[in-house]
Parts: structure tokens; sequence; C-alpha cells
């Protein structure tokens, strides 16, 4: 993947099932289709979706194709805004991006820490909540940093920067940024989007005036055409931010409240050899430290591949050619997905969870001979 900045607009059209998407692209460090695809949502709230090819959500990629994203977004950031810094990845799909983005963040400066916004209470105190409005799961949490240092870096903050996989309103970053101003945030002057793709006509920078700027990959707008015959589909119900019967260690935490260090923790009781096709797969929010043990493989020769679970219900065509559906590993009882892997495609197939290896779904490990390993 190599820059090749775009200026020539381009416009690119997908037919859903429940409408026509519209898409003109305006500018683009990438090429656009290395960037995105289309997919259609299971969700009466919005039908469409823009899928990332180098997110490692939805499509595997190649963690060296994911550092360059990381490292060219933080490149974008000012240099001249105000420490210390929050940077905030939003759940659940970019809360991998939001971390490679710090960490690359942190190559140039060290008032910095990362924190996530979760749909995962660990049990301790909660900063602020909002809402993601056309999400599968629309509520977001925010934790109270715990570590002291880390809780005054908050506290004495004035420049946020917002890691997302996409914007397409701005609504949820207008949201989450009333949200933290409400929970006591009031020192911020100058506020950062962070995205892959921007299609929000500058949505955020419009609102919050000239303290905001945004950087991306990739940005345009859309229109999104409605079917009016076509039925709406049902959703499984997918919004909980309770604690499932597999809780989390609030000890053993990687982003939900706060760090400055990306620890590598993650650890196999055999390795593959080089020149071994693998897919290392994060579950749900836990995707970093995964991200990282692929990252540590991949840089020994081993031909491997990152992608991860969701809860989010997404249709078979367009940019998803599988999908296999199972329990998720919290004990929450709702469906979890991985979409574009099927069985032997890899010779090797390893799952990561942040909880007990006992609670990933034999479903899921049958069906890509896959083995657990766990960070609980």
């Amino acid at each position: 993947m190599e820059p090749s900045l775009s200026m020539q607009s381009q416009h690119l059209t997908a037919n859903l099932e429940r409408g026509v998407l519209n898409v003109e692209v305006q500018q683009s460090v990438f090429e656009p289709e290395s960037l995105f695809g289309f997919a259609e949502r299971h969700n009466p709230k919005r039908a469409f979706l823009f899928v990332s090819k180098v997110l490692g959500k939805h499509v595997p990629v190649k963690p060296s194709v994911m550092q360059v994203t990381y490292s060219a977004l933080a490149a974008q950031v000012p240099t001249d805004i105000p420490g210390p810094v929050i940077v905030m990845g939003m759940a659940e799909t970019a809360v991998g991006l939001g971390a490679g983005v710090h960490r690359a963040l942190q190559e140039t400066r060290d008032d910095t820490f990362y924190i996530v916004s979760t749909r995962h209470d660990l049990g301790t105190p909660i900063f602020a909540r909002f809402e993601e409005e056309h999400s599968h799961a629309s509520a977001h949490l925010i934790h109270m940093p715990t570590d002291e240092p880390i809780l005054e870096m908050m506290e004495a903050a004035r420049s946020v920067v917002l890691v997302d996989d996409e914007a397409s309103t701005g609504k949820t970053f207008i949201n989450l940024l009333a949200s933290l101003k409400g929970a006591g945030l009031n020192n911020i002057d100058q506020i950062v989007t962070v995205t892959l793709t921007d299609w929000s006509d500058n949505a955020v920078n419009k609102a919050l005036g000239p303290q905001a700027s945004s950087v991306s990959l990739l940005s345009g707008r859309y229109s999104f055409v409605e079917n009016p015959n076509a039925p709406l589909p049902s959703m499984p119900d997918v919004a909980t931010t309770e604690a499932g019967d597999w809780p989390i260690d609030p000890g053993n935490d990687w982003g939900r409240l706060g760090v400055i260090q990306h620890d590598d923790t993650l650890q196999l009781e055999s390795m593959p050899l080089p020149g071994e096709k693998v897919l290392v797969i994060g579950t749900n929010e836990f995707v970093w430290r995964p991200f990282l043990l692929a990252e540590r493989l991949e840089k020994i020769g081993v031909d491997v591949y990152f992608s991860s679970t969701t809860r989010s219900p997404i249709a078979i065509g367009h940019q998803v050619e599988h999908a296999l559906a199972f329990g998720d590993n919290y004990g929450l009882g709702i469906p979890n997905f991985i979409y574009n892997v099927g069985p032997g495609q890899y010779d090797r197939v390893i799952v990561c969870v942040e909880t007990d290896p006992s609670s990933v779904d034999r479903k899921l490990l049958s069906a890509l001979q896959a083995v657990v390993v766990s960070d609980a």
C-alpha cells in the first residue's frame, strides 16, 4: 500500500436491496478501492455499511498494511495541538485503530494517553455515556481511569483526538464531545477527528467551529435513495452494556481504563513457522493485543492476517462473501459474527479472548479448526 494522493473526484454506486448508495470520493491518500467497499446492514436504522479493507474488522488484513494506515493518519494530526492529549477510540470498530494512531503519535510526543469508549461495563466508575444513533448497539460507556497519573492527564487535557473507522454524519463525534464536556472536561481547546474514510462533508468542523479539525485517508460525501417497497430487516438485540456471565478483569485492562504503554502480552504454546499462513482473530473490543501478536508473527516471517469478531449483523453480498454466526464469549447471550473467513483458508487460526478460554463458542472453533489464546 503506497500513498498516491488523488484530487480527482470519483463517483461510485452500490445497488442494495433497500436502496441505492451514491458516493463521491473527493480526495484520497490511497487508491479508494484499496480502502473500502460496500455492504448491507441488517439494521432498520441504516441500510448500508462502508466496509474498510484496511481495518481488520470485516476483511482480514496483513498487520503491516494496518500499520501503514496508523502512521498515515497520525502524520496528519496537527503537531501544535496543546497537551495533555486524550486519544479516544470508538467501540467497537475503532478501538484497535485508535490504539494504532496513539502508538504512532507517541513517536513525536509524550503527553498522550489512550482510552476507548466501550459497551462493556467493568464494574468500575463510569465517567460519561453517549449514543451512536445509527448503530446496531447505540449506547457507549467511558470509564473513569483508575490510574492516578492518567486521571490527572484526563482532567488537565487540552486536546482530544477522536478516532473512528468512518464518519458519515458526524453526529457520533458531536454527541461524544457533548458528553465529555458534560462530564467535566472543560479545558479542551482543540478537537481532532481521525477516520479512515470521512463522508460527513465537514460536519464536525461546521458544528464546532475553529477549535475542530478533521483528518482522514479519504474524504467525500454520499447520498442514499431509499427503496420504499423494501421490507425492513429484523435485527438481533445486541445493544446491552451489561456485564455477562464471563466478566472482564479490570486489572488486565488494555484501554477501557486508559493506558499509556501498549503491552504485547499474548503468548502461544506453539509458534507458527515462517511462511505458514495464519489468521489471528480478535474478539469484539479485544483487538489491540491480538493485533500486536499478529504484528509480532509477521515480523518473524509468518504469512499472517488479522481480523476480528463483531456484534454487527451484515448481509452477505458486495464486500461480504462469507459470514459465520456464533455465541459471544462474554456470556451476554447475543450473536457474534465473523466475516470473509471460511473453513480451510488458513493453515492455523488463532482466536484471542480476554475471557476464560472455555467461554468461546465451540461452533466458532469447530468451523475454523481454531485454537484459543486467552489474556484472562
